[in-house]
Parts: structure tokens; C-alpha cells; sequence
């Protein structure tokens, strides 16, 4: 039991220097939606507080993001989030990725799917409400 023990530990700390977490940066790039002049502020504030951490390429990293098993976890789910929608490459997308990300948006906001219910369980201030819902489905279905 001891040596079992002592390989889990001496793993963990090897962990804690493999890089798992994608590059992030702190500023929103030119690219960004929600540099979008067009986008309703609301709009815009919705999915600053509830999608940019892990649909962005400028990810706020809390401490225990830092913490290998956690940080593979983590890194893994945001690199996710970015292959499926990105805010931070929005202008980069043809139009018709940008159409089908928009359907993509809408279903996973109808379905409740998004965000993630273990990620609004440490970020409560990311929960949508029924209406943050109900306006980020409206305008997204208005373009």
C-alpha cells in the first residue's frame, strides 16, 4: 500500500509540469464577436459572463486550474469548447460555418445544455437565467 502511495504521489507532482492548459490571451482579439460593434450590449454581456472562459481564446484561469489532475480536465474541456465555437475567431468563419454555429448556439441555449451545469456549479455568475435565454435565442435568431 505504501509503494502504491508513494507512485500515486511522485506521479502527481511529475503532473504539475505537464502544461495542460491551452494559450490564453487577455486581450479580446479583433476577431472577437464580442468586439462586434453590431452586437447588443446585453447580448454581448451574456456571453462575456456565461461562454468567454471556454469559447474564447482569452480564458481567465482560476488558481485551481492550475492543479494537475484539474488542469488536464480543464484544458481539455475549453480546448473543446474552442474547436466547437470560438467568440475569438467569429470573423475568421465563413459564412456558412458562422450559420451553422448560430443553429449550434441556439439548440444548446433551448436545450440547456450550455454552459456546462460543472462549470455554472463553480461559476454561478454564469448561469443563464430564462430570459438571458430567451435574448441571446431571439437575437441569434434574428440574424
Amino acid at each position: 500500500m505504501k509503494r502504491v502511495a508513494t507512485v500515486l504521489i511522485i506521479v502527481l507532482v511529475i503532473l504539475q509540469f505537464v502544461p495542460a492548459l491551452p494559450e490564453s490571451s487577455p486581450e479580446p482579439q479583433a476577431t472577437s464577436l464580442l468586439q462586434n460593434e453590431k452586437l447588443p450590449e446585453n447580448v454581448q454581456s451574456i456571453l462575456a459572463k456565461a461562454c468567454n472562459d471556454c469559447h474564447s481564446n482569452s480564458s481567465v484561469w482560476p488558481w485551481y486550474a492550475h492543479v494537475a489532475p484539474v488542469s488536464l480536465w480543464i484544458g481539455h474541456h475549453v480546448e473543446e469548447g474552442r474547436e466547437h465555437f470560438n467568440l475569438s475567431e467569429w470573423e475568421n468563419y465563413e459564412p456558412k460555418k458562422k450559420a451553422h454555429k448560430i443553429e449550434e448556439l441556439i439548440e444548446m441555449v433551448k436545450e440547456e445544455e450550455m454552459p456546462l451545469p460543472s462549470y455554472t456549479w463553480l461559476h454561478s455568475e454564469a448561469k443563464l437565467t430564462m430570459e438571458e435565454r430567451a435574448t441571446l435565442i431571439s437575437y441569434f435568431e434574428s440574424l
